[in-house]
């Protein structure tokens, strides 16, 4: 089994930039000849972080990965921009840039988490996706009021504050998630991964610094349940699979929304993960994603 991740070079890097003047930084990897897959990632990380899920669907698809903005290859923007209709709109912006640049092709839309409740409130203003696949969106019932979410997602947020955010290495932070229960189900390698993905040099010169700061990751915590409760996904037009972890999972961070009712059959969950299912069983994420765009003929 693989102990250590090393993301390739992409085959072309684009520079984006959302309405706002945010700069994006889209890498483009994979089959040129293959249809068209977006693919982002959940709050605090980075997209090279979910090479192990991504790297398994590099030979079919001509795939486009980002960051958040203020995450990963991306500069770090103004706090007061870094929130959920934000990263609906940086959707609509990618999207553009990348068929500007390489022509109009149908996309596929691969989302995580809170990168996923901005592309369902995109999806339901534009139609800028063929079919959204995401993982454990943190969606609500429209007008339902889960009692465990809201105090959850502030709970996160109040953790991430404490957290540290100065490293002597990425090995420092490796370590310091080795050592967390909350990845305790991830695969070998892939706290190096993340720590890597997630760290650059300090500004100040001194040591390694989080990516996105842990402030921002905060905010966007604090702000998803409103956020959440304006999913209608009557406005969506484009075909959804929804993939969660198991809700009975401890360390899920995130409750996992029973999306039945609002998606019909396109809903799995996968038994024994987290919310950090892609980067515990690649396989079988990738595996769902694959099956749901063959049935609909995207694959």
């Amino acid at each position: 089994m693989t102990e250590r991740w090393v993301v390739p070079e992409p085959r072309a890097v684009l520079d984006v930039d959302s309405p706002d003047g945010t700069r994006l930084r889209v890498r483009r990897h994979g089959n040129p000849d293959g249809p068209r897959m977006v693919l982002t990632h959940g709050n605090g990380a980075a997209a090279d972080a979910y090479y192990p899920f991504w790297s398994l669907l590099t030979d079919r698809f001509d795939l486009f990965v980002y960051d958040l903005r203020s995450h990963g290859w991306n500069p770090v923007g103004e706090q007061a921009a870094h929130n959920i209709p934000a990263f609906a709109e940086d959707c609509g912006a990618v999207v553009r840039a990348i068929a500007g640049r390489f022509g109009e092709k149908p996309v596929i839309g691969v989302y995580h988490s809170v990168s996923a409740l901005g592309a369902l409130l995109h999806a339901q203003e534009q139609d800028s996706f063929s079919t959204l696949v995401l993982y454990d969106p943190p969606v609500c019932p429209p007008g339902g009021t889960p009692d465990e979410m809201e105090p959850r997602l502030w709970r996160v947020a109040e953790g991430t504050r404490r957290r540290p955010d100065r490293f002597e290495s990425p090995a420092e932070l490796a370590e310091s998630l080795r050592t967390n229960p909350v990845y305790g189900r991830v695969r070998p390698g892939v706290h190096d991964l993340l720590a890597e993905a997630t760290t650059r040099p300090a500004v100040d010169g001194e040591g390694y610094e989080l990516c996105c700061p842990k402030e921002y990751e905060a905010q966007g915590y604090e702000f998803g349940f409103g956020w959440a409760m304006e999913v209608d996904f009557s406005r969506v037009r484009c075909p959804v699979k929804a993939i969660g972890s198991d809700p009975t999972t401890p360390f899920s961070f995130l409750p996992s929304m029973d999306l039945r009712e609002l998606i019909e059959t396109n809903y799995d969950f996968l038994p024994s993960t987290t919310h950090f299912l892609q980067l515990e069983e690649p396989e079988q994420c990738a595996a769902l994603a694959i099956q749901f765009l063959e049935e609909r003929g995207f694959a």
